[in-house]
């Protein structure tokens, strides 16, 4: 157990000390302040419910004589409860914030690690790239690729090249950046002696010491004169160059790297003079080694991303906006590759995953669950007690992004409650790294825990596959709902932006305005896997037992985009060849060794489509499905027919239809004559045989 600090903020909240089992402050912060001096001392972990102070209660903590048993925790209860419309029923939700504190953290990831040495290439016109450069250059080890030309400083104290970049990726410490030299000046070895500008009839060059090739006529004198230096050539045969850097500053405006979340150490500030400043700022303390966590974790064991050369899924490659992830095909057998250092740690590769093998770690799903858990179940027994809303509405967020709405739209509510709606009372916020690492997993979970409803907060900074990806998913987990006879409970709130609070507002005015839902079923006991599919199962069989109506025979229909179906197979078509059978990565296709028979396994296909895709004879079609949890676990037979014997032996070597389809394309081959005819009916070895004996 932890000690609780808990302070109605200068008498601001209305907190029920009795019913939430705790001492109320009313200015822990100041006059109160001995009351967390004094807790220091004590052998317990501290959760103080006070984010707004957390620095300075850091501050004192950090200068107590006693250190910590336990990392001081902190949690927000005023804006997104205490200084609500509804503050006074949110007791249930501050007591389950309150539990929430307490909860053990996050095991730790691995990390990735970065090291740089400040080697800085500035990108752009010269004009706005060479004075940065100047400003720069004592600080770190400064190069400039003008791709404009501009006036070149007299003095070399820095590299300076010209170009067109051809080619710009890596990250922090590791960035490779190709460029093509297209004037006949190599700024790199010109000595900026002058000698050409003084020769040239045309007053073709300058001081930027590039060659105006729109008014050079060919003299060539400019080449005689630099003969001894050799800067100049018109007939330059190699005209590309390649270096490595540790940070790039893009001053361009139209840069290299067009994703929405581009790699640590590149800036693209654009040519706004304060954005640069800016950006400039955060580019200096990036000198040094560092590290960030190690996001994911692959299982290339159930991936479904290729088999026989053929592509499945692929789901997290296109949904990456980092272009972390490529594919990858070894021996026909296809698999994903993830750089660590580009990913920037959305998850959204793992909400797209329908396998399971790209797996979120920052964290897991298993310590979400146990959260959630225990949030819900708090909340339903304290809500219980009072008589209140019957089940918790889920508000998902990205932490960093999505608290800072939460907190504005809180305080703005309290200060002008008339215009702006502050979360219900039943609406507990749940911060996640990122919003596009939440699944199909974690929302059906939290519905089995006792959560009424997910919302989805999108704070606008999300790239619009994200938003694209948490749709498709989004209608996918309510099209399960629904099979089960439930309404919809996936919702998605979408902010334009950061400041964004009147949409926030809007719509939580809308679910005051309508109540707290119940909740789908009672509350579950498992806990979530670390394996999607394993979870997943888990909470379809829960659903399954609690639905409103029972599924129909033949299933219900998914989305395209279900990870859940059976195949439709057209045996007219199918000759049993058994290629699908070797395809399916994840083992949902069976054979039988002893007789021609196709078998299915529901419960192991991904909806990859690889078996349809290798099916010579486009026998098979996907059908996203839901079916109940024993149909899918059957083994069902797809097709099968009779074994064709070979006439020799009389040993089963295929099918009765493959044969004939053999005998019918090939039986008019002169090859196939006469005698040679039956050999196609005989099994490999008879075949063998009968061929030598015929020769000797």
């Amino acid at each position: 157990m932890s000690q609780k600090l808990v302070c109605n903020c200068n008498g601001t909240m209305p907190l029920d000390s009795k019913a939430l089992g705790v001492p109320v402050h009313r200015s822990l912060c100041r006059q109160e302040v001995g009351s967390f001096l004094k807790a220091l001392d004590g052998s317990e972990s501290l959760v103080v419910a006070c984010t707004q102070e957390g620095a300075l209660f850091g501050e004192l903590a950090a200068q107590a004589d006693k250190p910590l048993m336990a990392p001081l925790r902190f949690v927000n209860i005023r804006e997104v409860a205490g200084w609500t419309q509804e503050a006074k029923q949110s007791t249930p939700k501050i007591a389950a914030l309150l539990a929430l504190a307490e909860m053990p953290e996050a095991e730790p990831v691995p990390v990735v690690n970065y090291e740089s040495q400040g080697r800085l290439l500035i990108v752009g016109a010269g004009s706005q790239a060479i004075p940065w450069a100047e400003k720069l250059s004592d600080s770190l080890d400064v190069s400039v690729l003008c791709t404009e030309p501009s006036d070149l400083p007299l003095v070399r104290n820095y590299p300076i090249y010209t170009g067109t970049v051809s080619k710009l990726d890596g990250y922090l410490g590791k960035f490779s950046v190709d460029w093509d030299l297209q004037n006949p000046i190599d700024p790199e070895m010109c000595t900026r002696c002058g000698a050409c500008v003084e020769v040239c009839p045309e007053n073709a060059i300058d001081l930027s010491f590039q060659i105006d090739l729109n008014k050079c006529k060919s003299h060539r004198a400019c080449v005689s004169a630099c003969a001894s230096i050799g800067a100049i050539s018109f007939d330059r045969a190699d005209r590309k160059r390649s270096v490595e850097f540790d940070l790039i500053l893009d001053l361009r405006t139209d840069p290299k790297m067009r994703m929405s979340q581009t790699p640590q150490g590149y800036f693209a500030p654009g040519r706004d003079p304060l954005e640069q400043a800016l950006q400039v700022n955060q580019l200096l303390e990036m000198v040094g080694e560092f590290e960030k966590p190690k996001y994911f974790s692959y299982n290339e064991k159930v991936c479904a991303h290729g088999r026989n050369g053929k592509v499945g899924c692929s789901a997290c490659v296109d949904v990456c906006s980092t272009g972390a992830i490529s594919s990858l095909f070894k021996g026909g057998q296809g698999s994903v590759e993830v750089n660590p250092n580009l990913c920037m740690g959305c998850g959204a590769c793992a909400t797209v995953c329908p396998s399971g093998a790209m797996r979120y770690n920052y964290p897991s799903v298993v310590h979400q669950g146990k959260e959630l858990k225990a949030l819900a179940t708090v909340y339903l027994a304290e809500a219980k007690k009072l008589n209140q809303a019957p089940a918790p509405s889920l508000l998902l967020h990205t932490l960093k992004a999505g608290t800072q709405l939460i907190d504005g739209l809180g305080r703005s509510a309290h200060v002008l409650p008339k215009q702006f709606e502050g979360l219900p009372s039943f609406v507990i916020p749940y911060g996640i790294e990122h919003i596009a690492s939440t699944g199909l997993d974690l929302w059906l979970g939290a519905l089995s825990y006792g959560f009424s409803e997910i919302n989805l907060l999108l704070s606008g900074e999300e790239d619009p596959a994200y938003r694209a990806a948490l749709e498709t998913q989004s209608d996918l987990a309510n099209a399960i709902l629904q099979a089960y006879g439930f309404d919809a409970r996936i919702h998605l709130i979408a902010a334009d932006s950061v400041d964004d609070l009147q949409c926030v507002s809007k719509a939580m005015g809308v679910l005051r305005q309508r109540g707290a839902l119940a909740a789908l079923c009672p509350p579950a006991s498992f806990g979530l896997s670390l394996q999607k599919r394993e979870t997943i199962e888990a909470v379809l069989e829960y659903l399954q037992k609690h639905a409103k109506t029972p599924l129909p025979e033949a299933g219900v229909v998914l989305p395209k985009s279900s990870l859940l179906g059976g195949l439709a197979i057209n045996k007219d078509a199918c000759t049993l060849c058994m290629s699908c059978v070797s395809s399916c990565p994840e083992g949902a296709l069976l054979d039988n060794p002893d007789e021609p028979i196709l078998a299915f396994i529901e419960k192991q296909c991904v909806q990859c489509g690889i078996c349809a895709q290798t099916c010579p004879e486009h026998a098979l079609t996907l059908a996203p499905r839901l079916q109940t949890v024993e149909q899918r676990k059957q083994k069902i037979v797809l097709n099968e027919t009779q074994a064709f014997h070979c006439i020799s032996c009389g040993k089963p070597f295929g099918t009765l239809k493959m044969v004939d389809l053999m005998l019918m394309k090939l039986g008019a081959h002169g090859a196939f004559a006469g005698a040679a005819m039956d050999r196609l009916k005989m099994c490999g070895d008879c075949r063998v045989v009968d061929m030598v004996k015929k020769e000797t």
